[in-house]
C-alpha cells in the first residue's frame, strides 16, 4: 500500500498482526466508553517516537474511524447538533459508542487519526518526520507500529470523521484544528506478544 489506504479504497493488508491490532483497538475503546467515560487511558494514547529517537516526543490521543464504507459521520454531526449542552453531548456519544459501534473490527481502517491544535509546532515536527513509531503498551499487550505519517485535507473522510468524533466529547475544537494519520507498515510493526 502506497498512499493512505491506497487513497482510502483501504485495500486491506492480510496481516494477521493488522486484524490482532483492530480487535484490541475495538476492545479497548469499548472498554474506555462503558467503564472509564470515554476518558482515553494508554490502549488509546500511545507514545509516539521520531525516527531514530530512544524517548518518546510525547503521547497522542488517537481515534480509531470507521473505514469509508461504514462511516457514521451524519450520525455522530447529528447527535452534536441536537444540544449544546456538552455534558449531554458527552453522554449522548458515550452510549452511542459504547453499544454496537466497536463490536466489528473489519469495519474499522487501519489508519489512526489525532487531531493537533492550529499550526501546533509538534505536528509541524511530526509532519516533517514522515514516519514514526507508536507505541501502545496496556492491558498486557504491547503493539509498537511503524506508521507513515500524513496531513488529512479537510475533504477527506478521515478527516471528518475524527472531527465529528472529536467534537461530541470537545465541542470547542478552533477552526484550523490539524488532523494527522498514521498509515501502520504492517511488514515493519511489531506486537508482544507476538501474533503471526
Amino acid at each position: 500500500m502506497s498512499s493512505l489506504g491506497a487513497a482510502l479504497g483501504q485495500t486491506h493488508s492480510s496481516s494477521p498482526l493488522r486484524l490482532a491490532f483492530l480487535k484490541w483497538q475495538c476492545r479497548v475503546r469499548q472498554t474506555a466508553m462503558r467503564d472509564l467515560a470515554g476518558r482515553p487511558d494508554e490502549s488509546i494514547t500511545p507514545a509516539l517516537y521520531l525516527p531514530g529517537a530512544d524517548e518518546p516526543m510525547g503521547h497522542v490521543i488517537t481515534v480509531l474511524n470507521k473505514a469509508p464504507g461504514y462511516s457514521l459521520v451524519p450520525e455522530m454531526a447529528h447527535m452534536a447538533a441536537k444540544t449544546n449542552d456538552p455534558a449531554q453531548r458527552r453522554e449522548q456519544a458515550i452510549t452511542f459508542f459504547s453499544a454496537t459501534y466497536y463490536q466489528k473490527a473489519n469495519e474499522f481502517s487501519d489508519i489512526l487519526t489525532a487531531t493537533f491544535p492550529p499550526a501546533s509546532p509538534g505536528a509541524a515536527t511530526i509532519r516533517e518526520a514522515e514516519s514514526v513509531r507508536l507505541v501502545f503498551d496496556a492491558y498486557a499487550q504491547v503493539f509498537d507500529l511503524s506508521c507513515r505519517v500524513w496531513r488529512l485535507a479537510e475533504h477527506n473522510p478521515l478527516f471528518q470523521a475524527t472531527m465529528a468524533h472529536n467534537k461530541l466529547f470537545n465541542p470547542a475544537l478552533p477552526p484550523g484544528t490539524e488532523v494527522l494519520g498514521f498509515e501502520p507498515d504492517w511488514d515493519a510493526s511489531t506486537s508482544d506478544p507476538a501474533f503471526r
